[in-house]
């Protein structure tokens, strides 16, 4: 069961506004990337469900975070249909992520009070989203549409929240141009959550990125 309501969830996406978002089949791999973004700072991490019995990883990963991370909001993102968001939610996840809009995941999520961020791209898929009950959407992918397509959402719909993954890094002219524009947070992958050119993990300098773009992103909200 979820130990976060979707307000807090979505209220520290807010704050934050980095999402860190991964995969590794291993568990050991894994407790070590949550560790690093949580010492950086990050408090909502979205675990992406690719792998062949990712859920096992994923439970595993909840248990960790429970007890070692209590601050710390889990998430699953790459989930494509309501019996995955079940299954997940089961396990602890508290908040869904997905690449497309289905109202099989929107049913299941607000059945159970869980925040879902469902992947649009299309100013008619996020208003369905919203009438769905979203209260932020994700712009997937991110790099394709850009932040002059966030800046235009905008316009008509100020009161759209948007996160987009895809096509973000952590440095300040990709946050700014993305801050800028409008958006509620970001979402960011390999670009954070990386090993180096010969497989092996630094997971200081993970920690080290994660701290200095949400102190970027800080920085150019107050600008």
């Amino acid at each position: 069961m979820a130990r976060f309501t979707r307000i807090e969830v979505a209220q520290m996406m807010r704050d934050t506004g980095i999402v860190p978002l991964f995969y590794n089949e291993s568990f050991e791999v894994g407790k070590q990337i949550l560790r690093a973004c949580y010492n950086g700072g990050a408090r909502v991490i979205e675990f992406t469900s690719r792998g062949d019995n990712a859920h096992k990883v994923f439970d595993a990963l909840c248990a960790f975070a429970k007890a070692e991370l209590p601050q710390l909001i889990l998430g699953v993102g790459s989930i494509t249909d309501g019996a995955a968001a079940s299954l997940y939610m089961q396990l602890g996840a508290n908040f869904i992520v997905t690449p497309v809009l289905r109202e099989d995941i929107a049913v299941v999520c607000n059945r159970r009070k869980v925040l879902w961020s469902p992947g649009c791209g299309s100013l008619t898929e996020i208003a369905r989203a919203e009438e769905l009950g979203c209260e932020i959407v994700k712009l997937f992918p991110g790099g394709t549409y850009g932040a002059q397509f966030v800046k235009a959402i905008k316009g008509p719909c100020p009161w759209t929240s948007i996160m987009p993954t895809g096509g973000v890094s952590p440095t300040r002219e990709s946050l700014e141009e993305w801050f800028k524009a409008g958006v509620t947070c970001v979402g960011i992958g390999s670009k954070l959550i990386a090993p180096d050119t010969d497989g092996n993990w630094n997971y200081k300098n993970i920690e080290d990125k994660t701290k200095h773009a949400i102190h970027l992103v800080k920085s150019i909200r107050n600008e």
